[in-house]
């Protein structure tokens, strides 16, 4: 899926920064000239990130959601080459909440002031350990994403938070069970490289993983009017090339069908016990590169995110090369996917981002452009939720968030 450009003379970078602050779309050949860009170079390419980022929020906010995170299933059908989270159904450390946990766990985040249950599971496990519809049947269920549809309405109902599930890929009948409880959803694209299938890369044994599986879902989640977030992963063997490519399928994604609320450039880390152990981690300095690039291909209306707890002493520099979104960061629960990162403390990351020269506001799982579209509301108990915790401008309101 690597998009070759057509032989032509080298244009410009400042060509390529010039027309990508008016506005312009660049094409595969103007990114693959930018991730590439070195030196004085590079810093011009940020810098011209920066600018493009403000011309859509001169107010300087970042946006952050305060939730939790409920790992429902760590079965999957998948075997990713850097995962720890999935876990097989004998291995130690195998579990699935029942709803009496996922309650619990839900209610006490409520009470921390949390707006948003972040639901991530393992993809359709019971397609390769058929034992575990056993455990979804003794719940009342009959398939894995509805059992998280039912956990949704559970928390949504119980507690008030906004549900945004992270479950894979889904036909248009899990759509339908997941759609009325949740307010956004996700799913990472990670990479259009299909290199990466080869026996011993990252997405070997990775079944849901083909990009076009991906898009596919992305596609279906807005004819269902789902907003979704969406991204890439760095450093799992795909090359600079291949990391426009993907940025170029998503907006293009974008533009056929609009209901991307948030891109997010997530950087690798190597883990014990993995294939990609002793793989090289993403720098920081790759991380602003990318993200400076990411900028410029998305434009400067899209949400763009960096999760702060995979680099917390080298995060800050993301803030200006475009990024306007630090994810989700709970005062409650640790990140299962990556659990030797812990979040960062509220008030310190509200630190960091003011002395970077930018104001940290709280948003829901829904983003605050998507708030005040309204197309993405259709489900009327949350969007009634959602105009009970927005103001206005479609952040947290002043008087619910939390300090």
């Amino acid at each position: 899926m690597l998009r070759t450009p057509v032989a032509s003379p080298a244009t410009p970078l400042s060509d390529i920064l010039e027309r990508a602050l008016a506005g312009q779309t660049l094409d595969a050949a103007d990114g693959y000239a930018l991730i590439r860009a070195s030196g004085p170079e590079l810093s011009d390419v940020v810098a011209a990130a920066s600018h493009l980022n403000a011309q859509a929020r001169p107010h300087r906010r970042v946006t952050y959601s305060r939730k939790i995170f409920l790992p429902l299933t760590n079965l999957c059908r998948d075997r990713c080459g850097y995962c720890t989270f999935v876990k097989g159904p004998g291995q130690s450390g195998a579990h699935t909440m029942s709803p009496n946990e996922v309650l619990a766990v839900a209610r006490q985040g409520a009470a921390l002031g949390c707006k948003e249950a972040l639901f991530s599971l393992g993809d359709h496990p019971e397609s390769r350990h058929p034992g575990f519809l056993d455990t979804l049947r003794d719940f009342g269920y009959e398939s894995t994403p509805e059992y998280a549809a039912a956990m949704c309405r559970l928390v949504f109902e119980e507690t008030g938070l906004l549900p945004h599930t992270n479950c894979g890929t889904l036909n248009d009948d899990e759509f339908g069970m997941l759609r009325p409880w949740n307010a956004s959803m996700g799913i990472m694209l990670e990479s259009i490289s299909l290199r990466l299938f080869e026996r011993g890369k990252a997405h070997f044994g990775a079944e849901s993983k083909h990009p076009e599986q991906r898009i596919a879902t992305l596609e279906r989640a807005a004819r269902h009017g789902i907003a979704m977030t969406t991204g890439i992963l760095l450093g799992i063997g795909e090359t600079l090339e291949e990391r426009v490519d993907s940025l170029i399928t998503i907006r293009e994604a974008q533009e056929r069908h609009g209901n991307i609320q948030e891109v997010i450039v997530q950087n690798f880390r190597a883990k014990p016990g993995t294939r990609m152990r002793g793989a090289a981690e993403p720098s920081t300095l790759d991380m602003v590169r990318t993200l400076a690039v990411a900028r410029l291909i998305l434009g400067p209306g899209m949400n763009l995110q960096a999760p702060p707890n995979l680099n917390a002493d080298g995060c800050q520099p993301y803030l200006l090369a475009g990024m306007n979104d630090w994810g989700g960061v709970s005062p409650l629960t640790k990140d299962f996917i990556n659990p030797e990162a812990p979040w960062p403390q509220i008030a310190i990351l509200r630190e960091l981002t003011h002395e970077a020269g930018y104001e940290l506001r709280e948003r829901t799982a829904l983003h605050p452009d998507f708030v005040l579209d309204g197309r993405w509301l259709n489900a009327a108990p949350v969007r009634r939720r959602v105009e009970e915790l927005t103001g206005e401008d479609g952040f947290v309101r002043a008087e619910q968030e939390q300090r």
